[in-house]
């Protein structure tokens, strides 16, 4: 796993209020950037508490954002850990290889990610916040249904393929390319 850590502090780089920045063009790594700034380049320093809560729920699960889980039902990670956690079955995310002291302290971290994954800025907590929740010292939230969460539908079998694959094959592609 190979966390990318360079998503964080985005909203640093811009000067001002770093309230809401328009950034005129989407920068991040895929399945770590905000609803609002991969939908519309909005960037703000909650847009870095989104990518931390991805990363937090990638540690404690061992899983990666971008693939999918859940055979049946053809989960994400947050569709998955979101699954899990309304079923009240959160510590079922969590990865085998992690030496689990406390099951309340992974059930915390899952918490504490499914909070800062929320679709809007202002339902997320600030970093200081997700610091004083992590060590306990705060009441948690109840979190809302991620926005990001989705279900693939099934693949038809009667379309004969290869292997199934989270992957799709392009045939023919058509690039412009554009000056600015």
């Amino acid at each position: 796993m190979n966390p990318k850590i360079s998503d964080f502090g985005l909203a640093r780089m811009f000067e001002g209020p770093r309230i809401l920045v328009n950034t005129q063009k989407i920068v991040g790594t895929l399945g770590y950037m905000s609803p609002e700034h991969a939908m519309g380049g909005i960037l703000s320093e909650r847009s870095d508490v989104y990518s931390f809560g991805v990363l937090l729920l990638e540690i404690v699960s061992g899983k990666k954002n971008t693939a999918l889980y859940d055979q049946g039902q053809r989960l994400n990670l947050l569709s998955l850990a979101w699954q899990l956690w309304s079923d009240g079955k959160a510590f079922d995310l969590t990865d085998e290889a992690i030496a689990v002291s406390s099951p309340w302290e992974v059930i915390r971290c899952i918490h504490v990610g499914l909070l800062c994954v929320q679709d809007h800025p202002t339902n997320r907590p600030d970093m200081s916040n997700v610091v004083l929740m992590l060590s306990g010292e705060s009441d948690l939230p109840q979190p809302r249904r991620p926005i990001f969460t989705f279900q693939a539908e099934m693949p038809d079998r009667s379309i004969p393929f290869q292997e199934e694959s989270i992957w799709s094959v392009n045939t023919v592609t058509d690039t412009l390319v554009e000056g600015r």
